[in-house]
């Protein structure tokens, strides 16, 4: 086939992921660039790639990460299996493609005296004279990163209403359209409170930057900057999911999880379970500090975490 055909393909493909699927908009742009690169390095033939071909194809990848020899090679296994059941090719040659393991590692984290840095840094920014609005944006931005179970994305496109002064969560639509309670603690519904009343009434975006809203390259700036300020290393702030916005830890649960030493044994569980039983505790009302106290307590009694 022809670039033309791989192209008309593709979006069909693309199509499909978003109405049937529901994948987000990120995920389906990484899509379309997996399936370009690889139908430009087989010159338009990868709707008719053999398994020989896609095999040489991979073999290019040797110098990538396996993470993203992984995204690629799922992106084409996709593919190949949509082009089977939409009757565009009678085999599936994606079993061709490599399955590269992940290496799962414990997340990284900052101790309790740097995050109190970060704050002490934004609280010395407000207290200048005159106060520059950006500092109670900056504010506002840090509380929800570390007071909710927000990613990146979710926190930078709040609409300018999303978060009400009496409801400590808020239920988001994530990834392939499922819905999530996301706890937000006092300090952040203060904090969003005072820097709302500088975000115009017309505008759609809590955090609006031009025509849009902040992008998450502009947060990790600023959370870069922030920690920077605060006298934190730059080699030690690049691991830390606490200052570089994770997508899938909430640092506020990292931060339990390290008080409470949970996190030695298995790198994932204890985050998000923290991060359920904070939602649990959220939802019916209870401070951020005193349901850290109480998972810390129970952990330290020997008691399982709720």
């Amino acid at each position: 086939m022809s670039h033309a055909s791989d192209r008309a393909l593709i979006d069909r493909f693309l199509e499909m992921m978003t109405a049937e699927v529901g994948a987000a908009a990120n995920t389906v742009a990484a899509y379309r660039s997996d399936l370009t690169l690889a139908s430009q390095a087989l010159e338009g033939g990868l709707s008719d790639a053999n398994a020989d071909a896609l095999a040489k194809l991979a073999s290019g990848w040797s110098a990538l990460s396996r993470s993203t020899v992984g995204r690629k090679s799922a992106s084409l296994r996709r593919f190949f299996a949509f082009l089977a059941d939409e009757g565009h090719r009678a085999d599936d040659p994606g079993k061709a493609l490599p399955r590269p393991g992940t290496a799962r590692t414990l997340p990284k984290i900052l101790s309790h005296a740097d995050v109190d840095r970060l704050f002490a840094a934004i609280a010395e920014r407000a207290t200048r004279d005159p106060l520059d609005p950006n500092d109670l944006r900056l504010s506002a931005l840090f509380e929800l990163l570390y007071g909710s179970g927000l990613r990146a994305t979710e926190l930078v496109s709040l609409p300018r209403n999303a978060v009400h002064p009496d409801r400590p969560f808020l239920i988001l639509r994530g990834k392939g359209g499922r819905e999530r309670l996301v706890p937000i603690s006092d300090r952040a519904r203060a904090a969003v409170a005072v820097w709302r009343t500088h975000v115009a009434t017309d505008r759609l975006w809590l955090f609006p930057s031009g025509k849009g809203h902040l992008s998450r390259i502009r947060l990790y700036q600023l959370v870069k900057a922030i920690a920077a300020e605060a006298g934190i290393p730059p080699t030690a702030s690049a691991r830390m999911c606490c200052v570089t916005p994770s997508p899938r830890i909430c640092s506020r649960a990292v931060r339990i999880c390290e008080h409470c030493n949970r996190c030695s044994a298995t790198p994932i569980s204890p985050p998000r379970r923290s991060t359920r039983t904070s939602i649990r505790a959220a939802s019916s009302n209870s401070s951020t500090r005193a349901t850290r106290w109480r998972i810390c307590r129970r952990v330290d009694a020997g008691a399982p975490a709720p």
